[in-house]
């Protein structure tokens, strides 16, 4: 299975950003409102960073920042690590394991094009392996 099939699945694949001068009080409030875990950083359109609820802990609240004085700059993470639309789904889940990272923004021809989490991943691979099965049982019990 490839990404552009998780994305494909995916209920929503809205682009939530910010620019890297908005606080981190308001990307924080963004990030509450939309119900997401990670926010990207654009600026003049490109993709410079990722700012996630793991950022604000340990660069802004462990770190005695205040939220509504600190800059997203200041605290997200660069550079980014991406995938490609055609990557497979159990080569995102080696990078965010051995990255520790939640996220992963998704390009195509070197565009941004989505993001997914390690939820998205985890839920194709159960789907997947869901199908499989009940294509073996199927096969087995000779209802091909």
């Amino acid at each position: 299975m490839k990404v552009r099939q998780v994305l494909n699945s995916k209920a929503q694949n809205h682009l939530w950003h910010v620019k890297p001068d908005t606080s981190v009080l308001q990307a924080l409030e963004i990030m509450a409102d939309k119900n997401i875990g990670a926010i990207l950083v654009l600026e003049n359109g490109k993709l410079i960073g990722i700012f996630s609820e793991r950022d604000y802990a340990r660069k802004g609240i462990l770190k005695g920042r205040a939220s509504k004085d600190t800059l997203i700059r200041d605290v997200m993470t660069s550079p980014v690590i991406t995938v490609d639309v055609e990557q497979k789904v159990e080569e995102c889940m080696a990078i965010m394991s051995e990255k520790h990272i939640r996220h992963l923004p998704v390009t195509e021809a070197d565009q941004l094009f989505g993001i997914i989490s390690i939820n998205d991943i985890v839920t194709a691979i159960i789907n997947d392996q869901k199908s499989r099965i009940e294509s073996l049982e199927s096969y087995i019990s000779g209802g091909y």
